[in-house]
């Protein structure tokens, strides 16, 4: 049973994930509708009438002394219509993700376990551990630069250390941890046919 929720803003767009307790609570609370694959609206106890007529529910159900309740799998916010900004992260998953699993140096593609986070100017020479200063390099990359500057080692960066910008709520859908669930393919194609592109 998977009970992560997908939130949506008021316009049906993507814009975080959360458990059942968090999503029952604010549907409970008026904050919140859920949300069908026709984009129909149930409030509480809309839901929970619809529950009764729901025979086997993916999510499970929440059983209460006086009724059982159907776990959403889409619920979207009444009020919130914008789409948070957020930065990305300074993980190493997300720096693999950045560089395309590409090693900086050489520019051919690795699995992560022979891929480095490299410092482009050395720690020991005071570089830092940040997106101005972290690249992706092979192992053989890795060693023949050593502890010196590229330049002094010989070598060119092909790709030059960036900071990534958040791509929208198709990052939190597309790059999360959490395992999409067939329910939201609907809202994640919306997010990915309909988002402004980058200039």
């Amino acid at each position: 049973m998977s009970t992560d929720v997908l939130v949506l803003n008021r316009n049906f767009y993507a814009i975080h994930i959360t458990n059942w307790r968090r999503a029952l609570s604010l549907l409970y609370l008026d904050h919140a509708r859920v949300v069908d694959e026709e984009y129909r609206t149930y409030n509480f106890t809309d839901w929970k009438e619809m529950s009764k007529l729901i025979e086997n529910h993916p999510s499970g159900y929440v059983h209460t002394p006086g009724f059982r309740i159907a776990i959403p799998d889409v619920i979207s916010l009444k009020i919130y219509g914008r789409i948070p900004v957020s930065e990305v992260k300074f993980t190493r998953r997300n720096i693999y993700e950045h560089y395309s699993y590409l090693c900086c140096y050489c520019g051919k593609r690795f699995a992560t376990h022979d891929l480095n986070l490299e410092h482009v100017v050395p720690k020991s020479r005071g570089g830092q551990s940040s997106w101005d200063n972290i690249v992706t390099s092979c192992v053989e990359c890795n060693l023949e630069k050593g502890d010196r500057l590229p330049k002094e080692a010989g070598m060119k960066l092909l790709i030059q250390p960036t900071r990534p910008t958040w791509k929208g709520p198709q990052s939190l859908v597309l790059h999360s941890p959490f395992k999409v669930k067939a329910s939201w393919q609907h809202f994640i194609d919306n997010i990915y046919w309909n988002s402004e592109l980058e200039k």
